[in-house]
């Protein structure tokens, strides 16, 4: 594996502006998306310092930015919703355990090199996950809109937690409701603002400051006599940068964790992958999705030690680092690095920012979570799709969202299975124009030659079809006394041990009976099989033609040596037979 890379001095600037930028979105992000998963503000800033700084020197993709996202967020949540949220030396280890088993999963998919099963969960488990987080993410900020205290607990369903604070809590804080609304409207007036003229994409800090100077002109985020804000604010977060930390292992809570971090680590993946696909597809970068997923684990294996909320691509910071001008990976370190240094410097400030404004912030991000067009699309396009948006979005609202995301990939896979193992089979003809071709109801049927073209997965789930079709091609054999069969294997893939069992039963039977089955189109995978279980030590090598270079070669060669064989052509004529050819 080679790092060289040709750096120079204009890259390093647009490596620079590009953190910069980032880095101005990261750290109000870092600290909304720690209040979603209910923990102290702090650790998603160390997030937003240790994950995206690891992430970026070890990954592959230069311009995915790394870190606290609002999806990972709203899973952690769910992980830990069994903790009493008061028990916070209890819940902030859980937090950091958390973030090592999202590591150690992984690592150990990287390792295992299992990244690619990602591909066979539905882009529908995705969208109805992204609904379900959005919803549960807008309802979860409603209290603090509000200037009201949550009721209930983690152990109630979120829907009745709300109707307990709608119904039966506190006073609405109208001073926290026009704080919650006004950054609400800051926020959607900046965003088409930066979108119209081009500007720097630094609008939700500016809500941020907004918010902070209103509340702190008013008095509002200024302690009374009793010690008391008229609007609750943020947390303080500590001027000091993240320290080494070993997380305290409560056995007792290990499955349930590692359940929750097993979700984490697919939907991480998934989300930073389909990230840096996207923008490698602008770029023509070349990704390592290996190396890119072991550096997700390790990114939050480091993390869980540092007390970091676990993270991952993060589709805002990645397209605002790619909109920047980021050139390598060195812009995630330099964003890093400047959140570490606002850290230090700014820290005391942060505290004067209204808990209402960070709330009216994540309902904006709730909203711009869901992409409703592709949401309605998806539903539309078919049932198995609707299906699954729906079941996997209501599981998460009605139970949670990582469970959800569990059985939406369990379901993903279940349903994949029934389609791969759909082994197509058709039946080719021979025109009397030398045209090789799809059979239609209207050609008669050549009592000598049948030719067969199977396409599919030729695995164990297969087997079931490719039965029915050799049991169909045995009645062909038995009834219409046919001699030569030609089997076309060019568009099957993947044999397996059960498959190639039921294609040498299938040989040795109808061999027996007097026919000649010829195997045309070989690939070298299926060819590498078929003498692994020895059938060169019994089946004839001239009846097998092996996929060529030439287009159909292999199956007009099959087709001519039938032909000939057969005994259906003269010598002269056999220059028309070599004329043949293969329409698709």
């Amino acid at each position: 594996m080679s790092f060289a890379i040709k750096y120079d001095v204009p890259t390093g600037r647009r490596d620079l502006v590009a953190g910069l930028t980032v880095a101005a979105v990261a750290l109000p992000q870092g600290i909304a998306y720690a209040l979603i998963a209910g923990v102290d503000p702090k650790f998603g800033v160390y997030s937003a310092i240790v994950v995206t700084a690891i992430a970026s020197i070890f990954g592959s993709s230069s311009h995915l930015i790394n870190g606290p996202t609002s999806a990972i967020s709203l899973l952690v949540f769910s992980s830990l919703s069994f903790i009493d949220p008061e028990n916070r030396t209890v819940l902030f280890e859980a937090l950091f355990l958390l973030g090592v088993l999202v590591g150690v999963f992984q690592i150990l998919i990287a390792v295992f090199k299992l990244g690619d099963l990602t591909r066979y969960i539905s882009e529908s488990v995705i969208i109805g996950f992204m609904a379900a987080a959005a919803f549960l993410l807008a309802i979860g900020q409603i209290a603090n809109a509000l200037g009201v205290k949550d009721k209930g607990d983690g152990h109630m369903q979120v829907l009745h937690r709300l109707y307990l604070t709608l119904f039966h809590g506190d006073a609405i804080n109208f001073k926290a409701l026009f704080l919650s609304v006004t950054a609400i409207v800051v926020a959607v007036v900046l965003r088409r603002l930066v979108k119209r003229y081009g500007l720097p994409q630094v609008d939700l800090l500016l809500v941020l400051v907004v918010a902070g100077v209103i509340a702190y002109a008013a008095g509002w985020s200024i302690p009374g006599d009793d010690g008391k804000t008229a609007v609750k604010v943020a947390a303080k977060i500590p001027q000091s940068l993240p320290s080494l930390h070993v997380p305290v292992v409560d056995v007792s809570t290990l499955a349930q964790l590692s359940q929750g971090a097993l979700a984490i680590a697919f939907i991480g993946l998934i989300e930073a992958l389909s990230i840096a696909k996207a923008i490698a597809h602008q770029t023509q970068q070349k990704i390592d999705y290996n190396r890119q997923i072991l550096a997700e684990g390790f990114a939050n294996l480091v993390g869980g030690f540092f007390q970091s909320l676990p993270g991952s691509g993060s589709l805002s910071r990645s397209a605002i680092n790619h909109q920047a001008g980021a050139g390598t990976r060195f812009s995630g370190i330099v964003a890093a690095a400047t959140v570490a240094a606002a850290l230090l410097l700014f820290a005391p400030l942060l505290q004067y920012v209204p808990s209402a404004a960070l709330a009216g912030l994540l309902i904006v991000t709730a909203a711009r979570l869901v992409d409703f067009r592709r949401l309605f699309a998806t539903v539309r396009a078919s049932r198995y799709d609707a299906g699954l948006v729906i079941i996997t979005a209501v599981t998460g609202v009605l139970v949670d969202l990582d469970k959800a995301v569990l059985l939406g990939i369990a379901l993903s896979i279940l349903l994949f299975v029934p389609r791969a193992a759909k082994l197509k089979a058709v039946e080719l003809t021979v025109t009397p124009e030398r045209v090789i071709r799809e059979k239609v109801p209207t050609d008669p049927d050549d009592p000598t030659i049948v030719i067969y073209d199977l396409e599919g997965e030729l695995f164990f789930g297969a087997a079931p079809e490719l039965d029915r079709y050799f049991d169909t091609l045995s009645r062909r054999i038995r009834d219409d006394g046919v001699a030569f069969v030609v089997l076309r294997l060019k568009r099957v893939r993947n044999p397996d041990a059960v498959t190639i069992e039921r294609l040498e039963h299938f040989l040795r039977e109808e061999s027996g009976h007097g026919a000649t089955i010829l195997l045309a189109g070989v690939r070298p995978d299926a060819l590498k099989v078929l003498k692994n279980v020895g059938f060169d030590s019994w089946f004839p090598e001239e009846q097998i033609f092996p996929e060529e270079q030439e287009e159909y070669s292999a199956t007009l060669k099959a087709v001519r040596y039938a032909t000939a064989a057969a005994g259906k052509i003269e010598e002269e004529s056999a220059k028309e037979v070599a004329a043949q050819y293969y329409l698709v």
